[in-house]
């Protein structure tokens, strides 16, 4: 299989429509319902990416994104945001945060594909020591 993305989100449907997108294009997953639980499933599935929504039981999306930063193996791993909210008021800010993008629900398919690619791709750069190409 391919690489695993831990998706972040409390609405069971979206979880589901975001497995079958990615389990089609050869991606595998893994799940987390609120902040905390984002933290434990990353460090127990070490995903290669995650998809974190902001609005999030017990700690927003924000949180999540600074707790995952505080954490020297976690804060390696591209986050890609796709939310609902306002992305006027929440793109720079999750950016400044930390995530790799910001996608507005609902997410063309193409698109949301597209940028995990790119995140994939920084990352292995990345981590290769090679020169990044946004």
């Amino acid at each position: 299989m391919g690489n695993k993305i831990l998706i972040v989100d409390d609405d069971p449907d979206i979880r589901e429509g975001m497995h079958v997108r990615l389990k089609h294009s050869g991606y595998d997953t893994c799940f987390a319902t609120d902040a905390p639980s984002c933290v434990a499933v990353a460090r127990e599935e070490a995903p290669d990416l995650i998809i974190l929504d902001l609005g999030l039981p017990a700690g927003d999306g924000f949180f999540a994104i600074e707790q995952l930063q505080s954490c020297a193996e976690l804060d390696v791993i591209p986050i890609i945001v796709v939310s609902a909210r306002d992305a006027r008021a929440n793109q720079e800010r999750a950016i400044r945060a930390g995530a790799t993008a910001y996608l507005q629900k609902p997410v063309d398919n193409a698109e949301f594909l597209a940028v995990i690619r790119k995140a994939l791709a920084k990352c292995m750069l990345s981590i290769d020591n090679a020169p990044v190409i946004v």
